[in-house]
């Protein structure tokens, strides 16, 4: 089982791991290694509540704006199998389009109950689970997660997800550096409307393979 935060459980149940891939592994091409840009997490702007639900921050009772995302996926190793105790960390900015970080000096305002950080580390499965928000464009980019995922066993990967349909991924530099359809569909996930009413308004999936 994954690791699970005690403040807050957030449980990948049998079925919604079985459903968790879009694409079959089979058919997975290597993930490619993108740039984690200016602002991947210093120890100074990492708070102590460092969990995977970056939608309420410990001790304070909000929740954070924007709309609630459930997102989960699975790390396969370059042999084609599932990547047991693998750190997965995301990061990404606020529904404003401000990132939780002392050197964005952005005049967006700043979510107090947003985490803007998050880790998990993956099932024996190689699955993970995030509770986050649906990610938002700001000016330059298009709306995107980043992921960096840790291991003793591979090289350390760091990545981004895209939204699948959003209107101005060809306008984005990173997107249009990915080669061919296939890839272009692997790394943009497609957020539905969640399936259960665990509280979350969307749901989405995005697998990671090893190189």
């Amino acid at each position: 089982m994954p690791i699970i935060h005690k403040r807050r459980q957030l449980l990948i149940t049998a079925a919604g791991a079985a459903a968790s891939s879009l694409i079959p592994v089979w058919a997975l091409e290597k993930t490619p290694s993108m740039t984690e840009g200016p602002f991947y997490p210093r120890l100074a702007d990492i708070t102590l509540d460092d969990d995977n639900d970056l939608t309420r921050v410990k001790g304070k009772e909000g929740v954070a704006r924007g709309t609630l995302l459930d997102l989960t996926g699975q790390v396969i190793d370059s042999g084609g199998k599932a990547a047991a105790g693998a750190s997965v960390e995301i990061w990404q900015c606020n529904s404003h389009g401000r990132y939780h970080d002392a050197r964005d000096v952005s005049s967006s305002p700043i979510d107090p109950f947003f985490q803007g950080f998050g880790k998990s580390v993956t099932d024996a499965g190689g699955r993970f689970r995030f509770r986050t928000i649906r990610p938002v464009a700001y000016p330059g980019r298009v709306p995107h997660i980043h992921f960096k995922v840790k291991s003793k066993a591979f090289r350390e990967l760091t990545t981004q997800m895209f939204v699948a349909g959003d209107p101005g991924l060809e306008e984005d530099f990173i997107w249009r550096s990915l080669r061919g359809v296939d890839l272009k569909k692997q790394m943009a996930s497609e957020l539905k409307p969640a399936a259960t009413t665990g509280g979350a308004a969307l749901a989405g999936f995005f697998d990671i393979m090893l190189a």
